[in-house]
């Protein structure tokens, strides 16, 4: 089972602390300045100095948690909202930032207390529903998954994320025809300009695995289009590609997906299947070669998950 990647699960989802409305004037203007520009270390900095004589401010605390989480100091940043919690209880934004820390440290149970609780708080965010779905995901939970992506899009109609990963949490329950409608309808609603090539890719794999190779290569290549720097997509179209002998295609997929993710021992062990294929032994055995030095210093089987914080939270 594909994890859903963890720090995915947060960086775009979340709404940005800085930008809450503060009482004029606002003494934490400048680190929320900062941050709305991305100049996270600048920020941290600045909320360091103003902690120092204000170290009593739920806010200043709060407000230096996010910019750690966005730096992904998962660590770091609770300490600082457990330091805020001290001093006040913890508002649903900040509570939906301390259970995305928890996913990126891959504890997603406190993640589920968490993200549950922003949902109680404000059941009407349809974001933290699909932040707790995909955490749900995330601990094999897969009906819980399915009931929590289906208020989000309750809540937002043509979610097209949320609607992504109802696909994938259907994929798991072993059934692929309501997965394969899921990521369609995900598609559908991109129009004639997608952006989003985790609902292509997620398709054509689906119909790769159903050994569909034909109707699964559309959808890959434009998921390769969408995403071109994403080793796992120049995987399976190299595997589709492979399967229906275009043997020369599949070595152009493999390579470029090597060329990504040049540590994944297993890229280079299907790359020398291929060129072992073709008939190009020394070639072959050269990545065989680096498979085994790969292996020999890491445990490593697998591309690794497409999904990345400029996703969000992470599809």
């Amino acid at each position: 089972m594909m994890r859903l990647g963890n720090c995915a699960l947060a960086l775009s989802m979340l709404c940005p602390l800085a930008a809450q409305s503060q009482q004029s004037p606002d003494p934490l203007a400048e680190p929320r300045t900062l941050l709305s520009e991305a100049k996270l270390a600048s920020a941290e900095s600045a909320l360091h100095n103003y902690l120092k004589e204000h170290p009593t401010s739920a806010e200043a605390h709060c407000l230096l948690g996010y910019v750690l989480f966005r730096e992904q100091k998962a660590v770091e940043s609770l300490a600082e909202f457990t330091a805020g919690a001290r001093v006040r209880r913890p508002k649903a934004d900040e509570l939906k930032t301390v259970a995305s820390d928890y996913v990126l440290l891959g504890d997603f149970a406190d993640a589920d207390k968490w993200f549950t609780e922003v949902t109680q708080e404000d059941p009407n965010d349809a974001d933290a529903w699909y932040l707790l779905g995909r955490t749900k995901y995330n601990e094999n939970a897969f009906a819980d998954a399915i009931s929590s992506f289906e208020r989000s899009l309750a809540l937002r109609p043509k979610y097209i994320e949320a609607e992504n990963n109802l696909g994938l949490a259907w994929r798991e329950l072993n059934n692929p025809e309501k997965a394969k409608t899921a990521f369609q309808v995900a598609i559908d609603w991109q129009g004639d300009g997608p952006t989003d090539p985790q609902p292509f890719l997620n398709l054509g794999t689906l119909l790769a695995d159903q050994n569909d190779f034909d109707r699964s290569v559309p959808y890959l290549a434009k998921a390769a289009s969408l995403s071109p720097g994403n080793p796992k997509v120049h995987e399976e179209l190299g595997q589709v590609y492979e399967a229906q002998k275009n043997l020369p295609k599949a070595q152009d997929e493999l390579e470029k997906a090597v060329a990504l993710a040049p540590d994944v021992s297993a890229l280079h062990f299907r790359l020398g299947q291929i060129y072992r294929h073709e008939g190009f032994r020394e070639r072959a055995q050269q990545e065989f070669d680096l498979c085994e030095k790969l292996n020999s210093t890491h445990s490593s089987s697998s591309t690794p998950n497409p999904l990345t914080p400029n996703q969000p939270a992470p599809h």
